[in-house]
């Protein structure tokens, strides 16, 4: 289980250009939640809500100010450019299989690994790991991105807008992928959106983020067919509809 408590993050803000007054933002406030072990999280607000401040406190990148971040186990993350994510200089079995050489691997496991794990995301183990990001297409290098993701078998893995720069026609790929490799894989998903369809598809429970705060959460049926809180019920409200 993923348990987060009571996490805050404040950054300070310079409001002249040179060395004017500052001023605090609190980015996150006093959010809470609890996620099951195999299950996903999906955690949905506007740009500025703080989402990806979220992001960063659980991979490590920033820490709470305030709260604690409880994670059961490994986490990683795949983010949201799969252009500008992977290092171009890198071949593709170099990317995936860095976690590995780093912590002492050696080199025939890395290689096994990295071409098990390649078949895992649908690409082809053996002939793409000597190939370059330039030599892929969007989707395929979000693929090598989970690939590198999930090599080391996380418990927790943080999605962070992981289909928005990618062609409509793509991301339903992609998003069947990740459902695929949570159920082979047991692992827990905090899955974090501006795209209230795509939370939809992709979570167990939904998390609605405003001004920094987790206004409302709820299993997926009741944040969608029995919103409680009126910014949840204007975000819904603003889904296009088809037809």
């Amino acid at each position: 289980m993923v348990d987060v408590r009571n996490i805050t993050k404040n950054f300070t803000k310079r409001k002249g250009l040179f060395y004017g007054a500052t001023s605090l933002v609190r980015a996150v406030d006093n959010v809470s939640f609890t996620v099951e072990k195999g299950k996903t999280f999906g955690l949905v607000g506007e740009s500025g809500s703080g989402k990806t401040t979220i992001a960063k406190m659980l991979v490590g990148i920033h820490k709470p100010d305030k709260g604690a971040v409880d994670l059961g186990g490994d986490i990683d993350i795949v983010f949201q450019d799969p252009f500008g994510s992977l290092n171009p200089r890198m071949a593709i079995k170099d990317i995936v299989g860095e976690s590995l050489y780093v912590r002492g691997y050696k080199r025939k496991d890395i290689e096994h690994r990295v071409a098990k794990t390649l078949d895992l995301v649908k690409l082809d183990g053996t002939g793409d790991a000597n190939r370059f990001p330039h030599q892929f297409s969007g989707g395929e290098r979000q693929r090598i991105a989970i690939a590198r993701a999930v090599i080391r078998k996380p418990s927790v893995l943080v999605l962070d807008e992981p289909v928005s720069s990618l062609d409509v026609s793509i991301q339903a790929s992609i998003l069947n992928l990740l459902k695929d490799l949570q159920a082979e894989l047991g692992i827990t998903y905090i899955f974090i959106s501006h795209d209230l369809r795509v939370v939809e598809f992709m979570s167990d429970t939904v998390g609605v983020m405003f001004n920094g705060q987790l206004v409302e959460t709820a299993s997926r049926e009741d944040i969608y067919k029995n919103p409680q809180n009126i910014y949840t019920k204007n975000l819904l409200d603003s889904i296009p509809s088809i037809g």
